[in-house]
């Protein structure tokens, strides 16, 4: 009777325990989009907002944007932006443009991130249409140009931190996406297996 006791309190030690690990990992897979939806929402870490439309008032203030472009490791592209700084007025929705060139031989799908410095602008550094909101496949040797259209909130000017400072950077990097490498994988099987099946001809 004891002996059955002690194993129902092994097997529900044992059941928490695996629910603890469980509940980890899932935080653990779940903690990255978490982060990235709580910088999105608030602009923490630099990350600009989204809006569906400008602000009706302009501001006589102007804001200068310096642009950059950047690729990880592993993703055969050229990246870069077509101009390399603009001024605008704070509330005034403004089109920039990126360039990305596919290098590789292959059909490449990238996903870029951003954020801009200083990272107290974030905020107020606001964008209506990106090509950064989804994922961009480049043929071999295509070359495309992306648009980004963004205005600086209003909300700015009521911010002392930042009553002074008229100079922010907007950064893009590039990776190939998840999904592609996994695409990429997949074909690779596929080939494999139509090689494994083939049958030498026979000898007559």
């Amino acid at each position: 009777m004891a002996h059955s006791s002690q194993q129902r309190r092994n097997l529900n030690l044992l059941m928490v325990l695996v629910g603890v690990v469980a509940g980890m990992t899932g935080l653990a897979y779940a903690s990255v989009p978490l982060y990235r939806l709580f910088c999105e929402v608030t602009g923490f870490d630099g990350t600009p907002q989204r809006a569906s439309a400008a602000p009706t008032e302009i501001s006589d203030r102007t804001i200068r944007v310096t642009f950059t472009a950047d690729v990880a490791a592993g993703l055969g592209w050229h990246f870069q932006p077509l101009q390399r700084n603009l001024e605008l007025k704070i509330g005034e929705n403004k089109l920039a443009f990126y360039v990305a060139e596919n290098l590789e031989s292959k059909p490449v799908t990238g996903r870029a991130t951003f954020n801009v410095s200083p990272e107290v602008f974030g905020p107020y550094f606001t964008k209506i249409e990106c090509f950064c909101f989804t994922e961009q496949t480049l043929q071999p040797g295509q070359r495309v140009e992306m648009p980004v259209s963004f205005f600086i909130d209003p909300a700015v000017l009521d911010d002392p931190a930042l009553r002074k400072l008229n100079d922010v950077t907007l950064s893009y990097t590039f990776f190939r996406s998840a999904d592609d490498g996994a695409a990429q994988q997949k074909v690779g099987q596929a080939q494999n297996g139509q090689a494994g099946d083939a049958q030498p001809s026979p000898v007559n």
